[in-house]
């Protein structure tokens, strides 16, 4: 380990951070948003985690995969510039149709940075330190969601004591509004930094050096694209002579999209996830066809198709508990986000959430994921399978406390609880993460990373942001 790639570390959690403001700021704006929009529940669900996380799931894989073979570093400034880009966008939304574009170019452009990030830092930091490394990256995600709270709970408070009538505001922007800009902008400057990062060799660290650029990296992501991507997926299905299976995976999908919309009434929420699934399976098909020894380890190993699920269930619950903690609180214990505060004084109901819960989730989660990555280094030590310890304990303890959340009536005591959830919950992410980058080869990590946040995506952020009903108490 170096300076530098310390340096380089702190860069990626200050990217991460970034990553995670510009996604859960949604949470505290949620119900500004309903307001002017006219939105329900469904559909501030499908915004948060369906658009988003469909498109970052199956961008994600072509983008890990030009991770694997192209400037890592240069990857994450080209996406950190576009989903800033999309999150100041969302800022001049005035309907759902567009404001779920937004989402959805946040996604892409968000899908470019974990993948490159976690091949580098698995290529600065030696095995036996990867998953300290990989959590202290990984406290970016709750620092960055925990803060995103209160930035977002000031600008709604502040904008509309300032501009009490929005056509005198600025650009005539309604204080949720601003506050998409207000994150999304200072991005930009971030992304020129990351730009100029130099990239570690490939493998050095292992003793498996191979080249940074590998010839053909952006026609290769072209191919992954169109092996990802409807309608593209059947000419490539078709070239690769397994249009038949791709067809039947497709009917399969269109058939399960439409009981569930059927069902639950959720057009959109059915049609994009299920949408996800068909890709998902078409590109495995082409990824068996072109690159046989990615698609055993990946795909064809029970083990990490296993893990990949179970990681993808854990975030499940953790990513619904922290977005619907807000909402919940804000119609539980308050009228609304511009109620008076219960228990800080001059703020509104919204600031408080955000400043209380938003900060000490933030801390609490980052002390917890920082933990865990450090426990189960020491652990891997001790035994091969040392780190799923520590995965088997961020279920398990802050179960009876999740219970106590959404149970009790008292507004001091969900304050008090939270940071411990908090904590917990954070355990197994650096863990979880340097488990699948263990198990692969040097060339395969970004691939690697990607199907990480593919079963995190479709399964926890897709899945545990569907409201839960028209009232959440």
């Amino acid at each position: 380990m170096t300076a530098y790639a310390w340096y380089a570390l702190i860069l990626f959690v200050v990217v991460y951070v970034f990553n995670f403001i510009d996604r859960q700021i949604v949470s505290i704006l949620a119900e500004s948003i309903k307001a002017d929009l006219k939105l329900d529940d469904a559909q501030i669900g499908f915004l948060y985690g369906t658009a988003f996380a469909v498109f970052y799931s199956l961008f994600g894989i072509p983008l890990g995969r030009l991770a694997d073979s192209w400037y890592r570093g240069r990857l994450m400034a080209i996406g950190l510039a576009l989903w800033s880009s999309m999150t100041a966008m969302s800022g001049f939304a005035q309907s759902f149709g567009m404001l779920a574009t937004a989402r959805i170019g946040v996604g892409i452009g968000e899908a470019s940075a974990s993948p490159a990030a976690y091949s580098m830092i698995a290529d600065y930091f030696p095995k036996e330190r990867r998953a300290t490394a990989l959590s202290i990256y990984s406290s970016g995600l709750y620092i960055g969601g925990g803060i995103a709270l209160p930035i977002g709970g000031y600008v709604l408070a502040e904008w509309g004591r300032r501009f009490p009538d929005a056509l005198s505001a600025p650009l005539g922007l309604a204080p949720w509004q601003a506050a998409f800009l207000a994150v999304g902008l200072p991005g930009l400057v971030l992304a020129a930094w990351i730009w100029s990062l130099r990239e570690p060799l490939r493998g050095a660290i292992d003793g498996h050096p191979s080249d940074i650029v590998r010839p053909n990296a952006w026609s290769e992501f072209g191919r992954e694209l169109a092996a990802i991507l409807p309608p593209l997926t059947l000419i490539s299905a078709a070239r690769l002579g397994v249009l038949v299976p791709n067809l039947i995976a497709l009917a399969v999908c269109a058939a399960g999209a439409f009981a569930l919309a059927t069902l639950t009434g959720d057009w959109p929420q059915w049609i994009a996830w299920w949408t996800g699934i068909y890709a998902i399976f078409s590109w495995t098909q082409s990824l068996k066809r072109r690159d046989p020894a990615t698609h055993r380890l990946l795909w064809g190993t029970p083990m990490v198709v296993t893990l990949t699920i179970a990681f993808g269930s854990i975030s499940f619950m953790t990513y619904a508990v922290a977005f619907w903690i807000p909402p919940y609180v804000l119609r539980t214990f308050y009228t609304g986000p511009t109620d008076a505060a219960m228990i800080m004084q001059g703020v509104t109901a919204a600031e408080e959430v955000s400043t209380i819960f938003g900060w000490s989730a933030a801390a609490a989660s980052a002390i917890g994921v920082i933990l865990g990555g450090i426990v189960s280094d020491k652990l891997r030590q001790r035994h091969a399978a040392g780190r799923l310890y520590v995965n088997m304990a961020a279920i398990i303890l802050p179960a009876p406390a999740v219970f106590f959340l959404f149970t009790t009536d008292n507004l001091a005591n969900f304050y008090i609880v939270a940071p411990y959830v908090g904590l917990c919950s954070a355990l197994w992410v650096g863990a979880a993460i340097a488990t699948l980058q263990d198990v692969v080869l040097p060339r395969m990590r970004g691939t690697a990373g990607a199907t990480y946040v593919l079963g995190t995506s479709l399964v926890g952020l897709a899945l545990g942001r569907i409201s839960p009903g028209r009232s959440l108490r």
